[in-house]
C-alpha cells in the first residue's frame, strides 16, 4: 500500500494551524480540580510494594518538595489529564524530571547524554505532557535552591525554550538524520557557559573511560573468592529472607530463561559468556522504592563481572491521562519499546520477562553506572540553567524520533509564547507541589505517632 506523505512545509503549517484548537497562552494555567488527595493516589500503589520498604519510599519522598515531584509521577499525570493538550503524539518518557536524564558510555566508547528511566513511558502522548513535567521539575527544583520566583521562572522558560529551538532544528533534518542524532557529552561541554559545569562534566567523561566499576557508588561491592557475591548494604541492596512470604520471592532460573527468549542471538551469544553467581535485591529512586528490582551478578571464566538489574514493570502512570492510552500488552516489552524508541543508543541487554508464579512483569538492562550528579550538585546559578536547558534538548531529541518534530515546531513557532505560558504552568504547579508535599510531611508525622494508619511506620529493611 502506498503513503502519501505530507512535506515539511505542510506539516509545520499543520502544527501552526492547532494552535486555533488549543492556543499556546492556554498551557499557562494549572486546571482541573486540585482538591484531589496527593497521598491517597501515592497510596495506591502501596499493596504491590514489597512493605518493609513502603516506609522508605515515603521518607525519601518527605525530604524537600523536589523529592516529592520524583516520587509522585502518579500524582502529576492524574493532573496533566485535565490540562490543555496540542494535539502531537509522541513516544512520551512519562517521567521526565531533572533527575531522569543521564550520561553514559555506548558500546562504541561515545558519551552520551539522554533520557534514562523509561518506566512510565507510553506511545501516543501530547508532547507537552513530559514538556510540562520536565518545567515543573526545574520550577521546584530551582525554588528548593532557594531561588527567587522571578528566577525559577525564568529558569523553567529557558528550559521550555531550549527544547523549542533544538525541536525547530530538527524539524529541517530528513528522518535517517533525526534517527541517528545524539546529544554527544564532549561536544556538549563547548557550549556551556559556566566553567565549574564544563570541568565537572569533563570529569564525568574522564571516569567513564579511565575508573572500574569498583569506584563507582551506584554499583554493588563484591566479596570476591571461590563463590564472589553481593555484599549487603540495607536497605538499598540485600539478599532476600529464604524464609521471607513467597509473594516477594522470584523464581530466578524461570526468569532468566524467559528473560533469554527476549533477546536477539548476537546478544544471547554474548550473554552466554557469562554465569549468574549472585542475586540481590536493590532499592532504586524515589518514585520506584518498594517495587520489585533485582540485580544479577554474573561472571566470566576470568571473574570479569556483569551486573543486570530486573526491574518491575508496572502500568504508566500515562494511563491516567485517559482516551486510548491503555496498554494491555506486556509492561517489560512496553519499557523496552519504549527505550529503543527514544534513547539514541540502547542498552545491549535490554529485554523482557516475567515471573509466572507472582505475575509480576519485568524488564532487563545493564546496570547503569554512570551517570550524571545530582541537582544539588549543580544547582547554583548558571549551571542549572545550562543543566536544565541541556536536558530540555536531549527531551526534542528523544520527542523527535517518534513524532512530528515539523509539526510541533510549527505548533510552537519562534516566539516565546510556548516557553512562557509552560513557564506559568511549572510555577503554579511548584506552588501545588509545594502543598503536596506539606501534606505529606503532616501525615508521616501523624503516622510516627500512632495517630493514622494512612502511612505505615518505617520498619528496618
Amino acid at each position: 500500500m502506498t503513503v502519501t506523505l505530507s512535506s515539511r512545509t505542510e506539516r509545520l503549517k499543520q502544527g501552526k494551524a492547532l494552535r486555533r484548537k488549543t492556543p499556546r497562552e492556554a498551557h499557562a494555567d494549572l486546571k482541573g480540580p486540585l482538591s484531589r488527595d496527593a497521598i491517597a493516589i501515592l497510596a495506591e500503589s502501596d499493596p504491590d510494594r514489597v512493605p518493609e520498604l513502603v516506609p522508605e519510599r515515603y521518607a525519601r519522598m518527605s525530604l524537600n518538595p523536589f523529592a516529592f515531584l520524583r516520587g509522585a509521577a502518579a500524582v502529576m499525570a492524574t493532573d496533566l489529564a485535565a490540562q490543555p493538550m496540542a494535539g502531537i503524539p509522541v513516544q512520551a518518557g512519562g517521567d521526565s524530571h531533572l533527575m531522569n536524564f543521564g550520561a553514559f558510555v555506548t558500546p562504541e566508547d561515545n558519551i552520551l547524554f539522554d533520557v534514562n528511566d523509561y518506566d512510565e513511558t507510553l506511545p501516543g502522548v501530547d508532547f507537552t505532557v513530559d514538556l510540562k513535567r520536565l518545567a515543573a521539575s526545574v520550577a521546584v527544583a530551582a525554588l528548593d535552591s532557594d531561588a527567587s520566583k522571578k528566577q525559577a521562572r525564568s529558569l523553567a522558560a529557558a528550559t521550555v525554550k531550549a527544547y523549542r529551538s533544538h525541536m525547530i532544528g530538527l524539524a529541517k533534518l530528513s528522518p535517517l538524520e533525526i534517527w541517528y542524532s545524539r546529544i554527544d557529552l564532549e561536544q556538549e561541554i563547548a557550549r556551556i557557559g559556566n566553567g565549574g559545569l564544563r570541568r565537572k562534566l569533563a570529569d564525568v567523561i574522564a571516569k567513564a573511560r579511565g575508573e572500574g566499576l569498583s569506584k563507582d557508588d551506584n554499583f554493588p561491592h563484591l566479596v570476591n573468592g571461590d563463590n564472589p557475591r553481593i555484599i549487603d548494604k540495607p536497605p538499598t541492596i540485600f539478599h532476600l529472607d529464604p524464609e521471607a512470604d513467597a509473594r516477594h520471592k522470584l523464581g530466578v532460573e524461570l526468569v532468566f530463561a524467559a528473560y533469554r527468549k527476549s533477546l536477539n542471538p548476537d546478544r544471547l551469544r554474548l550473554l552466554d559468556h557469562f554465569t549468574m553467581k549472585d542475586f540481590a535485591f536493590k532499592a532504586v529512586g524515589v518514585g520506584s522504592v518498594g517495587t520489585f528490582c533485582y540485580i544479577g551478578l554474573f561472571m566470566t571464566g576470568d571473574n570479569e563481572p556483569l551486573f543486570l538489574q530486573i526491574k518491575q514493570a508496572q502500568n504508566s502512570v500515562l494511563e491516567r491521562l485517559g482516551g486510548k492510552l491503555e496498554y494491555k500488552g506486556h509492561q517489560g516489552r512496553r519499557v523496552v519499546q519504549g527505550q529503543q524508541m527514544m534513547q539514541a543508543a540502547s542498552d545491549i541487554f535490554l529485554g523482557f520477562t516475567q515471573d509466572e508464579d507472582t505475575g509480576r512483569q519485568f524488564y532487563v538492562r545493564t546496570l547503569k553506572n554512570r551517570r550524571l550528579g545530582g541537582v544539588g550538585e549543580i544547582s547554583e546559578g548558571e549551571a542549572f540553567s545550562d543543566y536544565a536547558q541541556l536536558c530540555g534538548r536531549t527531551l526534542a531529541r528523544a520527542h523527535a524520533r517518534s513524532g512530528d518534530p515539523a509539526a510541533i515546531a510549527g505548533y510552537m513557532g519562534r516566539s516565546e509564547t510556548l516557553d512562557e505560558a509552560i513557564a506559568s504552568f511549572g510555577m503554579a504547579y511548584a506552588d501545588q507541589t509545594i502543598l503536596d508535599h506539606a501534606a505529606l510531611v503532616k501525615a508521616k508525622s501523624l503516622a510516627e505517632k500512632g495517630k493514622t494508619s494512612a502511612i505505615k511506620k518505617p520498619k528496618a529493611a
